[in-house]
């Protein structure tokens, strides 16, 4: 049989191979044009290049950053573009009216490349944070129950031995007249976790690090590699030894009246077909929970402490209706039904939510066109909703950089819009644990002010930064002078 010399098909085999891939990248080109004339008819950023898209007109001193943010609400009242790199459009909503719009649905987190969630997934994996569709609604079906009143009812007993951790910390600084730092915490896991939180938005933030074999050969990725493997052995050696525990328990027939916590119902939960979580499912839940539950309500109790000592005038009246819940008891904890009471303690917590947000955006991805004040927005369009903005929007907020719990006064909140203030988020993706959030802060911060006066460090000005969760670029430096509260 004779053999067919590659001479005779190569060439029209390049030629149509050539072809081909000059059609893809001119019909891409053309898709890339169409999509550019679109966004670039948003506001937002005239400056462009291919490199850093709009980015590079962030600032990346914290303090200016945030002016240009304040800067850009001013000029866009409701949304505007940004570019991240030269391909990659973001809108940013931050007022109610178009925030809402995405923020009633249970549309997806933006995964893939360059899709900010993709880069926690190594960490967090794929649990009720980043999930979505089928997986994300089956998620929050068998977690809510852990977040019933009745079970978090018991839980006040944990944040007042917390607190008491806590007060006794403060107690020490206050007797040697130094300041305490309020976002202090030096074990491995909680600095560990810090750090993933800031490498992740680090290289989302970075187009040239999207790609895996490219991050993990830098410093950065190998660190990020490390945390990962620490924070999962912690998470699986606290299941194991909760199964432990569990299994002693069935064999020895005990049946304990005590709280369930957030790992029993994970262990335990069933859905409809009776099919439990998986050890990877049981592991990623913990470790968002242990995330979100930690270092989101550690800002906020920091910070709703900062703004306290700020204003000491609110500060007071705050210790004042405190002193009248407990006026009469025969116990120096709090229990279930003083959280009720704290309304104005709540207000002062809610204001500072609103000033300093702890989780200050967050990002979906739609999966159909959608309407927004008069614009209609391609499926696969990204959006950041900007919550830190949201609260700043002066055209929202009046002064908005003023504290002011009176805000949230229910006769000042008659006319406002309910997706004014999201700092959990809102609509069916918002947080499952805002009410485990808001008791604690409650508790914690309730402690602290019946056991102790709080002033600002006049030596130590508080850097504020926007990262995956807000926190101060150099601490928060609280002085505590012990109360007489005989």
């Amino acid at each position: 049989m004779a053999l067919v010399p590659v001479e005779s098909f190569g060439s029209p085999f390049l030629a149509l191979f050539g072809v081909i891939v000059v059609s893809y990248l001119v019909i891409s080109l053309i898709r890339f044009r169409k999509k550019r004339q679109f966004y670039d008819n948003l506001p937002g950023p005239a400056d462009f290049n291919w490199l850093h898209g709009n980015l590079h007109t962030y600032p990346m001193d914290s303090e200016k950053r945030l002016r240009r943010h304040y800067e850009n609400i001013c000029k866009w009242p409701k949304l505007h573009r940004i570019w991240h790199g030269g391909f990659l459009p973001h809108v940013l909503l931050y007022h109610p009216d178009s925030i809402k719009v995405i923020l009633k649905t249970s549309e997806p987190k933006p995964r893939g490349l360059g899709g900010v969630y993709e880069y926690a997934i190594p960490w967090l994996g794929e649990g009720l944070l980043i999930s979505d569709g089928d997986r994300w609604a089956r998620s929050r079906r068998l977690l809510t129950p852990a977040f019933h009143f009745e079970i978090l009812k018991p839980y006040v007993k944990v944040y007042n031995d917390c607190a008491d951790i806590l007060v006794n910390k403060i107690s020490k600084c206050a007797e040697s007249g130094a300041s305490f730092e309020a976002f202090e915490n030096s074990h491995p896991y909680v600095k560990a976790v810090n750090e993933l939180a800031q490498l992740w938005l680090e290289r989302a933030r970075s187009p040239w690090l999207h790609f895996d074999s490219v991050y993990y050969l830098t410093t950065n990725g190998r660190t990020f590699k490390k945390h990962c493997d620490y924070v999962h052995k912690v998470t699986e050696d606290i299941i194991d030894s909760r199964k432990n525990v569990l299994k002693q328990e069935q064999n020895m027939n005990i049946d304990r009246k005590r709280y369930l916590d957030f790992l029993d119902i994970l262990l335990s939960a069933k859905d409809e077909e009776g099919v439990g979580l998986t050890p990877l499912e049981i592991r990623n839940e913990a470790d968002t929970f242990l995330f979100e539950g930690h270092d989101t309500t550690s800002s906020g109790i920091s910070w709703a402490l900062y703004s306290l000592a700020e204003h000491r005038e609110y500060q007071k009246l705050a210790q004042k209706e405190l002193d009248s819940i407990m006026k009469d008891k025969n116990t120096d904890s709090f229990e279930w039904d003083d959280l009720s009471k704290m309304d104005y303690l709540g207000r002062c917590i809610k204001e500072a939510l609103r000033l300093h947000s702890p989780v200050p955006f967050i990002m979906r991805k739609i999966t159909k066109d959608v309407e927004i004040d008069g614009t209609t927005f391609p499926a696969g369009c990204r959006f950041t909703l900007h919550l830190y903005n949201l609260h700043h929007n002066p055209h929202v907020w009046e002064d908005p950089m003023e504290f002011n719990p009176d805000r949230f006064l229910p006769e000042n909140l008659k006319n406002k819009d309910s997706f004014a203030f999201t700092p959990f988020s809102a609509g069916p993706r918002n947080c499952i644990g805002q009410h485990f959030a808001m008791n604690e802060e409650k508790v914690v911060i309730a402690n602290i002010l019946r056991k102790f006066h709080l002033s600002l460090d006049p030596n130590h000005k508080v850097m504020k930064k926007i990262s995956a969760v807000m926190r101060s670029e150099n601490g928060i430096r609280l002085i505590a002078t012990p109360r007489n509260i005989a």
